[in-house]
Protein backbone atom coordinates (compact mmCIF):
# COMPACT_ATOMS: atom_id res chain seq x y z
CA UNK A 1 0.00 0.00 0.00
CA UNK A 2 1.32 3.33 -0.92
CA UNK A 3 1.66 5.73 2.46
CA UNK A 4 0.16 8.97 1.90
CA UNK A 5 2.68 12.03 2.16
CA UNK A 6 2.61 13.53 5.65
CA UNK A 7 4.00 17.15 6.69
CA UNK A 8 5.09 16.06 9.81
CA UNK A 9 3.65 19.74 11.79
CA UNK A 10 3.81 18.86 15.86
CA UNK A 11 4.03 21.24 18.33
CA UNK A 12 4.92 21.80 21.57
CA UNK A 13 2.36 20.37 24.27
CA UNK A 14 2.72 23.10 26.82
CA UNK A 15 3.57 26.85 27.60
CA UNK A 16 4.53 28.97 30.15
CA UNK A 17 2.13 31.07 32.06
CA UNK A 18 2.57 33.39 35.29
CA UNK A 19 0.36 32.10 38.23
CA UNK A 20 -0.04 33.35 41.71
CA UNK A 21 0.07 30.20 44.15
CA UNK A 22 -1.62 30.40 47.55
CA UNK A 23 1.06 32.37 49.16
CA UNK A 24 0.57 35.49 46.82
CA UNK A 25 3.98 34.25 45.35
CA UNK A 26 4.46 33.99 41.71
CA UNK A 27 4.97 30.98 39.78
CA UNK A 28 6.15 29.53 36.48
CA UNK A 29 3.64 27.29 35.66
CA UNK A 30 3.52 24.90 32.83
CA UNK A 31 -0.15 24.89 31.17
CA UNK A 32 -1.60 22.65 28.16
CA UNK A 33 -1.15 24.56 24.93
CA UNK A 34 -4.16 24.47 23.14
CA UNK A 35 -5.12 25.37 19.15
CA UNK A 36 -7.84 25.20 16.64
CA UNK A 37 -7.48 22.83 13.70
CA UNK A 38 -9.64 23.07 11.05
CA UNK A 39 -9.95 19.74 8.92
CA UNK A 40 -10.52 19.78 4.98
CA UNK A 41 -11.06 17.08 2.76
CA UNK A 42 -10.90 17.81 -0.87
CA UNK A 43 -11.22 21.20 -0.04
CA UNK A 44 -14.05 20.77 2.36
CA UNK A 45 -14.50 21.80 5.69
CA UNK A 46 -15.59 19.10 7.65
CA UNK A 47 -15.18 20.50 11.48
CA UNK A 48 -12.97 22.41 13.81
CA UNK A 49 -10.83 20.50 16.53
CA UNK A 50 -9.66 21.62 19.52
CA UNK A 51 -5.76 20.01 20.28
CA UNK A 52 -2.64 20.31 21.54
CA UNK A 53 -1.29 19.87 18.20
CA UNK A 54 1.19 16.73 19.02
CA UNK A 55 -0.04 14.59 15.98
CA UNK A 56 -2.00 16.97 13.92
CA UNK A 57 -2.00 14.73 10.78
CA UNK A 58 -2.55 11.51 13.12
CA UNK A 59 -5.42 13.69 14.51
CA UNK A 60 -6.77 14.02 11.26
CA UNK A 61 -6.54 10.47 10.03
CA UNK A 62 -8.35 9.11 12.53
CA UNK A 63 -11.03 11.50 12.75
CA UNK A 64 -11.89 10.49 9.61
CA UNK A 65 -11.46 7.04 9.70
CA UNK A 66 -13.56 6.93 13.47
CA UNK A 67 -16.25 8.79 11.27
CA UNK A 68 -16.56 6.48 8.69
CA UNK A 69 -15.80 9.58 6.30
CA UNK A 70 -12.86 7.57 4.82
CA UNK A 71 -12.69 3.92 4.28
CA UNK A 72 -8.62 2.87 3.85
CA UNK A 73 -6.00 4.87 4.01
CA UNK A 74 -5.18 3.86 0.48
CA UNK A 75 -7.60 6.50 -0.68
CA UNK A 76 -5.37 9.29 0.98
CA UNK A 77 -2.55 11.23 -1.08
CA UNK A 78 -1.69 13.53 1.44
CA UNK A 79 -2.10 15.24 4.88
CA UNK A 80 -0.87 18.68 4.93
CA UNK A 81 -0.89 21.10 8.04
CA UNK A 82 -0.19 24.55 8.27
CA UNK A 83 -0.29 26.05 11.19
CA UNK A 84 -0.10 29.36 9.87
CA UNK A 85 -3.74 29.26 9.20
CA UNK A 86 -5.14 26.39 11.97
CA UNK A 87 -5.70 23.98 9.35
CA UNK A 88 -4.61 19.99 8.42
CA UNK A 89 -5.53 19.63 4.75
CA UNK A 90 -6.45 15.66 3.65
CA UNK A 91 -6.48 15.57 -0.47
CA UNK A 92 -7.77 11.96 -1.44
CA UNK A 93 -5.69 10.29 -4.42
CA UNK A 94 -8.99 10.54 -6.68
CA UNK A 95 -8.60 14.26 -6.44
CA UNK A 96 -4.60 14.45 -6.31
CA UNK A 97 -4.81 11.96 -9.98
CA UNK A 98 -7.53 12.88 -11.58
CA UNK A 99 -8.87 16.10 -10.40
CA UNK A 100 -11.82 14.60 -8.43
CA UNK A 101 -12.92 15.52 -5.38
CA UNK A 102 -13.52 12.00 -3.33
CA UNK A 103 -17.48 12.61 -3.47
CA UNK A 104 -19.75 14.49 -5.77
CA UNK A 105 -21.05 17.97 -4.27
CA UNK A 106 -24.76 16.33 -3.16
CA UNK A 107 -22.83 13.04 -1.39
CA UNK A 108 -20.72 15.74 0.33
CA UNK A 109 -23.34 17.75 1.85
CA UNK A 110 -25.32 14.84 2.96
CA UNK A 111 -22.65 12.58 4.51
CA UNK A 112 -21.46 16.02 6.44
CA UNK A 113 -24.58 17.14 7.44
CA UNK A 114 -24.98 14.13 9.91
CA UNK A 115 -22.94 15.08 12.58
CA UNK A 116 -23.55 13.55 16.20
CA UNK A 117 -21.94 15.91 19.01
CA UNK A 118 -20.12 13.12 21.22
CA UNK A 119 -19.78 13.49 24.80
CA UNK A 120 -15.74 13.04 24.70
CA UNK A 121 -13.44 15.28 26.94
CA UNK A 122 -10.77 16.07 24.47
CA UNK A 123 -12.37 16.36 21.19
CA UNK A 124 -15.53 18.58 20.06
CA UNK A 125 -16.98 20.90 17.41
CA UNK A 126 -16.28 24.59 17.28
CA UNK A 127 -17.96 26.55 14.64
CA UNK A 128 -15.53 29.26 13.12
CA UNK A 129 -17.33 32.20 13.70
CA UNK A 130 -18.16 31.70 17.49
CA UNK A 131 -14.75 33.49 18.81
CA UNK A 132 -15.40 36.36 16.24
CA UNK A 133 -18.46 36.71 17.25
CA UNK A 134 -17.52 36.00 21.38
CA UNK A 135 -18.40 38.58 23.80
CA UNK A 136 -19.29 38.22 27.61
CA UNK A 137 -21.72 40.15 29.93
CA UNK A 138 -19.58 42.64 31.87
CA UNK A 139 -18.15 42.06 34.99
CA UNK A 140 -20.02 43.76 37.30
CA UNK A 141 -17.06 46.45 39.32
CA UNK A 142 -17.53 45.65 42.60
CA UNK A 143 -17.53 41.44 41.97
CA UNK A 144 -15.14 39.79 44.24
CA UNK A 145 -14.06 36.49 45.42
CA UNK A 146 -12.95 36.06 48.83
CA UNK A 147 -10.69 33.13 49.80
CA UNK A 148 -12.62 31.51 52.90
CA UNK A 149 -15.60 31.59 49.51
CA UNK A 150 -13.34 29.47 47.30
CA UNK A 151 -12.30 27.35 50.06
CA UNK A 152 -16.18 26.37 51.23
CA UNK A 153 -16.73 25.67 47.46
CA UNK A 154 -13.77 23.19 47.13
CA UNK A 155 -15.63 21.49 50.68
CA UNK A 156 -18.51 21.87 49.57
CA UNK A 157 -17.46 20.32 46.20
CA UNK A 158 -15.08 17.82 48.15
CA UNK A 159 -18.54 16.42 50.22
CA UNK A 160 -20.57 16.51 47.87
CA UNK A 161 -22.50 13.30 47.15
CA UNK A 162 -20.99 12.50 43.31
CA UNK A 163 -21.88 9.61 40.84
CA UNK A 164 -17.98 10.14 40.60
CA UNK A 165 -17.63 8.09 44.26
CA UNK A 166 -19.74 5.29 43.11
CA UNK A 167 -18.48 4.76 39.76
CA UNK A 168 -15.79 7.20 38.37
CA UNK A 169 -15.33 8.04 35.02
CA UNK A 170 -17.38 11.24 34.88
CA UNK A 171 -17.05 15.32 35.30
CA UNK A 172 -18.76 16.87 37.74
CA UNK A 173 -19.62 21.08 37.26
CA UNK A 174 -21.16 23.17 40.26
CA UNK A 175 -22.88 26.43 39.98
CA UNK A 176 -22.16 28.12 44.10
CA UNK A 177 -23.65 31.09 45.12
CA UNK A 178 -21.25 33.84 45.91
CA UNK A 179 -23.33 36.80 48.31
CA UNK A 180 -23.15 37.49 51.76
CA UNK A 181 -25.26 34.62 53.78
CA UNK A 182 -24.41 32.38 50.77
CA UNK A 183 -20.89 32.45 50.19
CA UNK A 184 -19.98 29.08 48.24
CA UNK A 185 -23.08 26.97 48.69
CA UNK A 186 -23.90 24.60 45.72
CA UNK A 187 -27.14 25.82 43.66
CA UNK A 188 -26.70 23.48 41.22
CA UNK A 189 -24.83 19.82 40.55
CA UNK A 190 -24.43 18.18 37.52
CA UNK A 191 -22.38 15.54 36.50
CA UNK A 192 -21.84 13.44 33.28
CA UNK A 193 -19.22 11.44 31.08
CA UNK A 194 -18.41 15.06 29.69
CA UNK A 195 -17.47 18.40 31.05
CA UNK A 196 -19.39 20.14 28.46
CA UNK A 197 -22.84 17.88 28.66
CA UNK A 198 -22.28 18.95 32.61
CA UNK A 199 -21.87 23.46 32.11
CA UNK A 200 -24.76 22.78 29.29
CA UNK A 201 -27.12 21.02 31.21
CA UNK A 202 -25.65 24.38 34.25
CA UNK A 203 -26.87 26.65 31.21
CA UNK A 204 -30.41 24.95 30.56
CA UNK A 205 -31.18 24.88 34.46
CA UNK A 206 -30.27 28.96 34.75
CA UNK A 207 -32.21 30.05 31.70
CA UNK A 208 -35.32 27.35 32.98
CA UNK A 209 -35.26 29.36 36.25
CA UNK A 210 -34.51 32.71 35.34
CA UNK A 211 -30.65 32.20 37.25
CA UNK A 212 -28.04 35.02 36.83
CA UNK A 213 -24.13 34.51 36.61
CA UNK A 214 -22.92 37.82 37.50
CA UNK A 215 -22.68 36.76 41.07
CA UNK A 216 -21.71 33.01 40.96
CA UNK A 217 -18.86 30.57 40.92
CA UNK A 218 -18.79 27.47 38.46
CA UNK A 219 -16.66 24.65 39.86
CA UNK A 220 -15.80 21.57 37.39
CA UNK A 221 -14.02 18.32 38.02
CA UNK A 222 -12.70 19.16 34.09
CA UNK A 223 -9.94 20.54 32.63
CA UNK A 224 -10.43 24.35 31.68
CA UNK A 225 -10.70 24.45 28.15
CA UNK A 226 -11.27 27.20 25.62
CA UNK A 227 -14.76 25.92 25.01
CA UNK A 228 -15.18 25.91 29.12
CA UNK A 229 -14.42 29.40 29.16
CA UNK A 230 -16.62 30.06 26.17
CA UNK A 231 -19.87 28.42 27.50
CA UNK A 232 -18.80 29.93 31.28
CA UNK A 233 -18.55 33.25 29.78
CA UNK A 234 -22.07 32.72 27.61
CA UNK A 235 -23.95 32.16 30.99
CA UNK A 236 -22.22 35.36 32.50
CA UNK A 237 -20.40 33.85 35.54
CA UNK A 238 -17.30 35.32 36.39
CA UNK A 239 -15.01 33.56 38.34
CA UNK A 240 -14.16 29.80 37.20
CA UNK A 241 -12.52 27.58 39.49
CA UNK A 242 -11.41 23.45 38.56
CA UNK A 243 -9.49 20.68 40.59
CA UNK A 244 -7.73 20.38 37.37
CA UNK A 245 -5.46 22.50 34.77
CA UNK A 246 -6.20 24.60 32.54
CA UNK A 247 -5.11 24.92 28.08
CA UNK A 248 -3.22 28.52 26.53
CA UNK A 249 -6.12 28.89 24.73
CA UNK A 250 -8.63 29.11 27.74
CA UNK A 251 -6.23 30.98 29.67
CA UNK A 252 -6.04 33.33 26.91
CA UNK A 253 -9.79 33.68 26.58
CA UNK A 254 -10.29 34.11 30.00
CA UNK A 255 -7.89 37.37 30.56
CA UNK A 256 -9.55 38.33 27.25
CA UNK A 257 -12.78 38.38 28.69
CA UNK A 258 -12.03 39.67 31.86
CA UNK A 259 -12.67 36.14 33.64
CA UNK A 260 -11.11 34.89 36.83
CA UNK A 261 -9.81 31.58 36.86
CA UNK A 262 -8.67 29.54 39.84
CA UNK A 263 -6.84 26.13 38.55
CA UNK A 264 -5.32 23.32 40.10
CA UNK A 265 -7.74 23.15 43.67
CA UNK A 266 -6.83 20.66 45.48
CA UNK A 267 -6.96 20.86 49.56
CA UNK A 268 -6.08 24.69 50.17
CA UNK A 269 -3.66 24.82 47.37
CA UNK A 270 -4.36 26.81 44.37
CA UNK A 271 -3.62 28.40 41.35
CA UNK A 272 -4.76 32.25 40.71
CA UNK A 273 -4.38 32.81 36.98
CA UNK A 274 -6.44 35.54 35.82
CA UNK A 275 -8.34 37.83 37.55
CA UNK A 276 -6.01 38.56 40.58
CA UNK A 277 -7.78 42.17 41.24
CA UNK A 278 -10.83 40.82 41.82
CA UNK A 279 -9.68 38.13 44.65
CA UNK A 280 -9.81 39.01 48.01
CA UNK A 281 -6.86 36.95 49.92
CA UNK A 282 -7.27 36.20 53.49
CA UNK A 283 -5.40 37.66 56.02
CA UNK A 284 -2.05 35.72 56.89
CA UNK A 285 -2.47 34.24 60.36
CA UNK A 286 0.50 35.85 62.55
CA UNK A 287 2.71 33.29 64.23
CA UNK A 288 3.33 32.91 67.70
Amino acid sequence: MTRPTLSRCPRPATVTVTAQDEHGQSRAVEIADEHPLTLYLDRREVVTLMTLGAAPEELALGYLRNQRLLASLSEVASVQVDWSVSAVAVTSRSLAERGLPLWSDDAAATRLSRRTVTTGCGQGTLFGDLLESLSAPPVPPQARLRESTLMHVLDEARRHDSIYKQAGAVHGCALCANTPGEDGRILRYVEDVGRHNAVDAIAGWMWLEDVAGTDKIFYTTGRLTSEMVIKCAQIGVPFLVSRSGLTRMGHQLAHDLGLTLIGRCQGRHYLLFTGAQRFERAAPVASA
